[in-house]
């Protein structure tokens, strides 16, 4: 059993900032790579940032420059520092965990960019 849980999403006015915070429990094979997904309302689940336990990012166009995703293995969790906070990110963030092309997914935390 593998379990995700997330935690730091909350309201911020844009040009903020916020941190979200995954931790995975469970049966992990150390090879493995996590990530943020969103979902904005209508609309699709979109990648955000991912990173593989080697340490190899890959991020979303729309979030370069301004999310930084990083990950502590020996805790088996991974971060996601969001800066320069539009409204357009605002949706519910997924943390994503893949053991060998087997996808595992938290709850998801609310982000709400606004005034």
């Amino acid at each position: 059993q593998v379990q995700l849980v997330e935690s730091g999403g909350g309201l911020v006015q844009p040009g903020g900032s916020l941190r979200l915070s995954c931790a995975a429990s469970g049966s992990i094979f150390r090879v493995n790579v996590m990530g943020w997904y969103r979902q904005a309302p209508g609309a699709q689940r979109e990648l955000v940032a991912v990173i593989t336990s080697g340490g190899i990012t890959n991020y979303a166009d729309s979030v370069k420059g301004r999310f930084t995703i990083s990950r502590d293995n020996g805790k088996n969790t991974v971060y996601l520092q969001m800066n320069s906070l539009k409204p357009e990110d605002t949706a519910v963030y997924y943390c994503n965990l893949r053991i060998l092309r087997i996808d595992y997914w938290g709850q998801g935390t609310q982000v709400t960019v606004s005034s």
